[in-house]
């Protein structure tokens, strides 16, 4: 992990958990973007970032709910992108999905 990883994961403790979600959704779009452009690299890389940083999540929260919530969609999103999608996830859930926690983080800010 690069310095600059280090101190985002430190960061990354002290954000709510709709800042989380939200950051965690513009790495999925990031990773809907290059699927969708055909950019199998860029959309793995991107991707795999969504999971780290859901894995940071899982790691910074103690609340069951939480937890359990996180979790969820860190199995759903990988079998979206490295699976075979058994969830049948589309771009649009996922666009979705995100949308909402970011939207609810921009009406609290």
């Amino acid at each position: 992990m690069s310095f600059h990883d280090q101190e985002l994961a430190e960061r990354w403790k002290q954000m709510t958990l709709l800042e989380q979600m939200s950051n965690i959704g513009s790495e999925v779009d990031r990773a809907l973007h290059w699927k969708t452009k055909n950019n199998g690299l860029f959309c793995q890389k991107a991707a795999a970032r969504a999971l780290e940083l859901l894995d940071w999540s899982l790691a910074s929260t103690q609340e069951f709910p939480s937890l359990k919530e996180i979790a969820r969609v860190r199995e759903a999103l990988a079998d979206y992108f490295f699976g075979s999608n058994e969830y049948q996830s589309s771009e649009n859930s996922w666009r979705k999905y995100f949308l909402y926690f970011a939207l609810a983080f921009r009406k609290n800010f």
